[in-house]
């Protein structure tokens, strides 16, 4: 079993290295709108998870998981390159809802705070008294 702090060490380096490739490596449109938002080990280093986040809606998420899932051998070789480690884990792409999630939350959020401030307005109008006529 691997420490804790070498797995950290070496989710770091995959991120760093597969969000390199991505960036200026692969040359595909359908990945311009992807973030790496974290990358977890098993605590034997024989497989990982790449969590990304795709800007968008459906159809970019749509394009950018078949972009990835071509372009995941090359990414898997980069990664290896940089590990030197005697076996590479096997690294799978996983779409991350938390940035998706978090963004509708907060519409919620939001779209509830403004109908209570239109309630509040409301009944404030109601509540104040007439105004007089000018002369």
């Amino acid at each position: 079993m691997t420490s804790p702090k070498t797995i950290a060490r070496l989710e770091a380096q995959i991120l760093r290295r597969a969000a390199h490739s991505l960036q200026f490596e692969i040359n595909d449109p359908r990945g311009s709108f992807i973030t790496i938002t974290r990358v977890e080990l098993a605590s034997d280093i024989s497989s990982g998870k790449i969590f990304y986040s795709v800007m968008g809606d459906e159809g970019e998420i749509s394009k950018a998981k078949h972009m990835l899932k071509s372009a995941a051998g090359f990414i898997q070789r980069q990664v290896a390159g940089v590990l030197r480690l005697r076996n590479m884990p096997r690294l799978d792409w996983v779409y991350d809802e938390t940035i998706a999630e978090s963004l509708r939350v907060n519409d919620l959020i939001m779209d509830a705070l403004k109908r209570d401030k239109n309630i509040a307005g409301d009944r404030e109008e109601a509540a104040a008294p007439p105004a007089e006529p000018e002369e």
